[in-house]
């Protein structure tokens, strides 16, 4: 999965999955807007109570657990992960695979081939990504002021 953090900025790729799996057209709609909105249907089902946190406690502890391995010097550790980067040109913050090292990310990887379902679909996206991110990056630069403690 490659791209931004919700929505249609979320990319799977499926057509580099291991093993190689094939998948009509129409699959591959179905299983993207299934994989985009993958969040939005556990909080659903928990009818407002709740959110996909075992999902992001999972990814949170395989992350540290890599991010560990990579800083002890274990060889070829490689995660998905929300970086700045130039993996997409005008776009400053990607999320793409990364290989681990002694000093963190070792190397930034690119998104690599992407049939023309995913190229279209990265193209669409794109733009939504950017404004996504310059709103993040206005709020760091300002963000707004503390409320008061009652």
């Amino acid at each position: 999965v490659v791209g931004g953090h919700a929505g249609a900025t979320i990319l799977p790729l499926l057509s580099q999955t291991t093993p190689p799996v094939a998948f009509s057209e129409a699959e591959k709609k179905v299983l993207t807007e299934k994989i985009q909105n993958a969040g939005t249907v556990v909080v659903e089902a928990k009818a407002g109570k709740g959110s996909a946190t075992l999902s992001m406690a999972y990814a949170a502890a395989r992350m540290a657990e890599s991010t560990l391995l990579g800083l002890n010097g274990e060889p070829n550790i490689y995660e998905c992960t929300f970086v700045q980067s130039d993996v997409v040109p005008g776009v400053p913050f990607f999320s793409s695979k990364v290989l681990l090292g002694p000093h963190g990310v070792a190397k930034v990887l690119g998104v690599g081939e992407m049939d023309a379902f995913e190229k279209a679909s990265f193209d669409a996206m794109v733009p939504q990504l950017k404004t996504e991110i310059q709103k993040g990056v206005e709020f760091v630069l300002s963000p707004p002021a503390p409320t008061p403690a009652a």
